[in-house]
């Protein structure tokens, strides 16, 4: 079974290698408004549950890489999806910030 967590090189590696990685982004649309990654889809930590058989069937083909802004809402996410029987996701630790600190500053902080 994969971590629980993956940091922000690692998953920018993942990317680069090639293998397939959803980015699900669990912060709110006025979050989302003000800094997002470029490919991360928008699903707020509410809406999860509604989404659960989409992100299931995305998991069989690619890892989901769960982020919000530090971390904490995506961990949430993350052991949710688990206990519902998706096991491949991942948080991002750190969130968004930690991403626009060591990957790509062209996002914005807030």
């Amino acid at each position: 079974m994969l971590p629980l967590e993956i940091t922000p090189g690692q998953v920018r590696q993942r990317i680069d290698a090639g293998e397939k990685i959803r980015l699900i982004d669990v912060r709110e649309p006025r979050e989302y408004e003000m800094a997002h990654i470029d490919g991360g889809e928008l699903i707020p930590m509410r809406d999860i549950p509604a989404a659960l058989v989409k992100l299931r069937a995305e998991s069989m083909h690619a890892t989901l890489v769960v982020y919000c802004h530090h971390g904490v809402r995506s961990l949430n996410v993350v052991h949710w999806l688990r206990e519902q029987g998706v096991e491949s996701c991942q948080s991002m630790s750190g969130g968004i910030e930690a991403w626009s600190l060591s990957i790509d500053p062209s996002v914005p902080r807030y």
